[in-house]
């Protein structure tokens, strides 16, 4: 019995060692890029931020108006309080509530009309990426490329990172083709 078990724990120490032997020798070849430097350095990932930001501050205009006409109805109320007639000031409260909802339905709609531009422009810019870093990934004999900006890595070597080569690639391949 003892024979047994120490020619099975020989076998598989020695079946251990030639499999670890076999994934040393074949070790995959990784790359890495930053989805978030692509984004914030690549042309058309600006144009992406750049929309999205003067959606924002369209917005917020809006919306700073809609704040603009509650606190000047609110000022007249307050103001107003004691020299007003009972139904004036209940239909100046009721206006005020009307703007209230109205200005939270608006907050609410362009919240998702936002979000909604974002995972459109985002998915555009993803499915234009893809392509070329796969393509990158087969010039360089890659098995695997890692997004730095999702992966949650600690460390890094620096040599393996392609960035910059998806940057350059993206940028040229939205670049207007040259006048004839």
């Amino acid at each position: 019995m003892k024979k047994t078990t120490a020619r099975a724990l020989l076998l598989l120490s020695l079946f251990v060692a030639a499999v670890s032997q076999s994934f040393a020798q074949q070790s995959p070849k990784l790359g890495v890029i930053n989805s978030q430097d692509v984004l914030e350095r690549a042309a058309e990932g600006k144009r992406v931020i750049a929309r999205l930001q003067d959606k924002d501050k369209s917005n917020q205009a809006i919306l700073t108006k809609f704040d603009e006409e509650i606190r000047q109805l609110e000022t007249k109320i307050n103001t107003q309080r004691l020299t007003l007639a009972e139904e004036a000031l209940y239909n100046m409260n009721a206006d005020l509530q009307k703007k209230q909802t109205d200005r939270k339905r608006v907050a609410e709609d362009a919240v998702r009309d936002f979000q909604d531009l974002q995972v459109k422009l985002f998915q555009k810019v993803q499915s234009e990426l893809i392509p070329i870093i796969e393509a990158l990934g087969k010039e360089k004999g890659l098995d695997l490329i890692l997004d730095l900006a999702k992966s949650g890595a600690v460390y890094y070597n620096p040599v393996i990172d392609l960035t910059e080569d998806v940057i350059k690639r993206y940028d040229a391949s939205k670049a207007a083709p040259p006048a004839k």
